[in-house]
């Protein structure tokens, strides 16, 4: 499929990067219709930015010497995190003075100049949390700073902060959706993906000069300061490693006898499958479906009626001798033996009746305070940070960002707590 891209010129569209900065705040203070000169727009079809693809080695040179002159890059990545058992970096995009630079991770490339010269950049990126986890997952990358557009989106109140939306929004372009669920992966990497990944990065600077202006205008810069240092921090501890109790998924706690047991096999014959497979968890099957076997073996059902009801859908031929195998081996393990829980995060412990008055008090002037501003209440608090309120109200500080503790501080239930 192609892309509709709507735009007056490439460089209105491509806004600035903060090479230079200006010497006054004035640039942060103007208005949104004076930064994205976007008026009168006429659709240009099938249209696709020009992109380097970086695939061999001595391609790499023309990026590198570019980041040298920059210091700041608006970045994306694309992953296989929906086709393969262990997800992997397959695609990073760069918009670095004025050009867009797509790099091949998965070719044979030697990236380590890349990370030195990329890990004092400030970046521009947009729902930035699973990228810096996955690149500090590959090479233990650490940004040096950044503008996450998503999160300035919700510091702003928007109802829809995914990019497509915000794209389509304020620059009338709209994004091939099939790009979503590609699978990064495979090779070559098709004219139409390339050229989805290039808009994916080419629109970031003028996106961030518009969000900025209308934070500044709000008082808000600070705000989206905090949330993104903490962002950083965040990616710099990539994804959880494996845990003995990851199985203990959904409604698990409800189960106390062999149901435990039976889940606790198929959970693992799930993960056996799925690296033997390599594919990710998921399209061997769901959740709710190991959930459902093991309730049913909670219930006393036997082997043969359990497996009766369990259907893996195109691959059950193939899997059903394997899913049975696992079945029996927890219908014949005594539950006693299986890994324990750990002992309960005291900040996850249940409240008493006194806290749990004490946390509605909470919500309720989080959710006043919410609607004055036009946010989203979690952003303001979340659910498990206002049970830790509830419980340390002492520790606001430690559990919450600045502004957002600067914003509770004031509330009546604290006030008076």
């Amino acid at each position: 499929m192609g892309h509709i891209l709507v735009q007056k010129s490439q460089k209105s569209v491509a806004g600035r990067l903060d090479n230079s900065a200006p010497a006054d705040d004035s640039f942060l203070t103007a208005p949104a219709e004076a930064i994205c000169f976007f008026l009168d727009f006429q659709p240009v079809l099938n249209s696709s930015p020009t992109h380097h693809l970086i695939d061999q080695p001595e391609q790499l040179s023309p990026l590198l010497a570019a980041l040298d002159r920059v210091s700041e890059v608006a970045l994306d990545t694309e992953a296989d995190n929906l086709f393969h058992y262990r997800t992997r970096v397959c695609l990073l995009q760069f918009f670095v003075a004025g050009e867009i630079h797509l790099v091949d991770v998965l070719a044979p490339l030697e990236l380590a100049p890349l990370w030195q010269r990329l890990a004092p950049k400030h970046l521009v990126m947009h729902g930035s949390d699973f990228d810096l986890r996955l690149l500090h997952d590959l090479c233990g990358f650490t940004a040096g700073g950044l503008f996450d557009t998503m999160l300035a989106a919700q510091l702003l109140g928007r109802t829809r902060i995914g990019l497509a939306s915000l794209l389509e929004q304020h620059f009338g372009v709209t994004l091939d959706k099939d790009g979503q669920k590609a699978n990064w992966s495979r090779r070559p990497i098709s004219a139409d993906l390339l050229a989805y990944a290039a808009l994916d990065v080419l629109h970031l600077p003028a996106l961030r000069d518009i969000l900025r202006a209308e934070l500044a205008a709000l008082g808000r810069l600070e705000w989206l300061d905090q949330q993104c240092q903490r962002q950083i921090a965040a990616g710099t501890d990539g994804f959880a490693p494996p845990d003995e109790n990851d199985w203990r998924i959904g409604r698990s706690e409800r189960l106390r006898g062999r149901g435990l047991a039976v889940l606790h096999a198929v959970w693992h014959w799930r993960e056996a499958t799925a690296r033997r497979l390599d594919v990710p968890p998921f399209k061997v099957c769901g959740n709710e479906f190991l959930l459902k076997v093991a309730e049913s073996a909670e219930r006393g059902a036997a082997a043969t009626a359990i497996l009766a009801d369990a259907h893996l859908g195109k691959r059950h031929t193939m899997l059903a001798s394997s899913l049975a195998e696992a079945v029996h081996a927890g219908l014949a393990r005594d539950p006693h033996t299986l890994p324990r829980r750990r002992g309960r995060n005291g900040d996850f412990s249940p409240l008493t009746a006194e806290e749990i008055a004490f946390q509605d008090a909470l919500k309720a002037d989080r959710d006043r305070v919410a609607a004055q501003l036009q946010l989203d209440p979690t952003l303001i608090a979340n659910r498990a940070q206002l049970a830790q309120l509830a419980r340390a109200p002492a520790r606001l500080t430690e559990i919450l960002l600045p502004w957002q503790a600067g914003l509770m501080r004031q509330t009546p239930a604290l006030q008076q707590g």
